[in-house]
């Protein structure tokens, strides 16, 4: 099983670009992982949220393939504490054929288009993070669940 996480838009920060980046490279000693950004829309301003969220969705679209297991970084999904989330995933690298692919959304959210097309959602936390800053927590939770399901001592209880 692949891990794809798709990005909408560029992040400004160098810190936290740097620690995807970081995260990137360890998640790839336990899995084939790959971060595709999808670039930031021009010309917005005179556009609603709605239609920047329906053109960054049909940007998303492009992306994926018909047999894709897509979830949805979404403040409406599934709450998991680590461990549950190492079971999930592992459930995943079962059930999966090719490609598991998260998407973390723009500044509005997503479509309807793209909540139509996903699988699942999951959620990080009841609090709201910038999406940018998301990016960056979840890598460190997806290596997180790799390591607990390796029995490596990154994570403690």
């Amino acid at each position: 099983m692949k891990i794809i996480l798709i990005l909408v838009g560029k992040t400004a920060s160098s810190p936290l670009n740097e620690m995807l980046k970081d995260y990137e490279g360890r998640l790839k000693h336990y899995a084939p992982f790959q971060i595709e950004i999808i670039p930031d829309l021009r010309n917005t301003k005179n556009l609603s949220e709605n239609e920047i969220k329906e053109k960054e969705g049909d940007l998303i679209l492009k992306t994926l393939q018909s047999s894709d297991t897509v979830v949805l970084l979404d403040d409406k999904g599934a709450h998991f504490k680590s461990l549950e989330f190492a079971s999930w995933l592992e459930r995943k690298q079962n059930n999966v054929a090719k490609r598991l692919v998260f998407i973390i959304g723009g500044a509005y959210g997503f479509s309807k288009a793209i909540y139509n097309r996903a699988n699942e959602k999951l959620s990080l936390s009841k609090m709201t993070f910038s999406h940018q800053l998301v990016r960056v927590i979840f890598a460190e939770q997806l290596y997180r669940a790799f390591t607990i399901l390796n029995n490596e001592p990154y994570h403690h209880e």
